[in-house]
């Protein structure tokens, strides 16, 4: 098994999908999902695209993003609203609760560690 992995979505099969409806707060978000990588242990790697909406999000894991398009407001619960755009990068640790809204469709690159 080689040690390097690109993330390259070419031929790797998208999941589809959106908000549990009980989080849902505006707008009809889709998700789509290329897992590039899923090591033992709990390590997922890969990018991640929503369309407009809004909906609350609770993380009980590590999750590294790096924002390659569009535009979202990512807001705690008690803290404060910060808007991400392309070339932002952030991590969101466990424990974290608030909302995501996706402005203009957004695309990350991401790395959770459960």
């Amino acid at each position: 098994m080689a040690r390097f992995a690109a993330i390259d979505v070419a031929g790797v099969e998208p999941e589809h999908g959106a908000p549990a409806a009980e989080r849902l707060i505006a707008g009809d978000p889709r998700f789509t999902t290329w897992n590039v990588e899923e090591a033992e242990g709990g390590l997922y790697a890969g990018i991640w695209e929503a369309t407009p909406g809004k909906w609350r999000i609770v993380y009980d894991e590590w999750e590294f993003c790096h924002i390659l398009s569009g535009v979202s407001v990512i807001a705690e619960e008690g803290g404060e609203a910060r808007t991400v755009k392309a070339g932002d990068s952030f991590v969101l640790r466990p424990g974290f609760r608030g909302t995501w809204e996706v402005v203009e469709t957004t695309r990350k690159e991401y790395v959770i560690k459960v």
